[in-house]
């Protein structure tokens, strides 16, 4: 199982792991969040983050995921990318985020590309009649 980390501004990061709860009741072991603050020091995050990243790191590797692409949270999380071991997404939002816990016992770098699936497919008028971006369907296809 790989693990997942977000790198995010302030307490974004929290607040969607809650949301990963809601959703499927509990939270996995293999996820958790980084907050970063105004006021951080970004070596002192990338240093925490790196050692979240040992603590998550099972022998599958990691799965990065940052909110806005280019600001500090990404810009750290860029840092500690190493292709097929700890792979990097950023625009993180929630559709992502379960889609990459859903396939978490895939390759990390075929969970990075689930994740980008899941981001793209699932901003879509309320109107659509999509089904495949429905939370309960979301981990239906692993």
């Amino acid at each position: 199982m790989i693990g997942i980390l977000l790198i995010t501004h302030n307490g974004l990061g929290d607040s969607l792991v809650d949301c990963v709860q809601h959703v499927m009741g509990h939270v996995p072991p293999n996820l958790k969040a980084l907050s970063v603050w105004a006021s951080d020091n970004p070596q002192h995050l990338e240093d925490a983050a790196r050692a979240l990243i040992a603590q998550l790191d099972t022998g599958d590797g990691v799965l990065l995921l940052a909110d806005a692409f280019g600001a500090t949270p990404c810009n750290i999380a860029r840092k500690l990318c190493q292709p097929g071991r700890v792979e990097g997404v950023a625009g993180v939002n929630l559709p992502m985020l379960l889609r990459a816990v859903c396939y978490g016992n895939k390759h990390v770098t075929e969970v990075a590309h689930k994740a980008l699936e899941g981001g793209r497919e699932c901003i879509i008028p309320m109107d659509s009649d999509l089904e495949s971006c429905n939370v309960a369907t979301a981990c239906a296809d692993n």
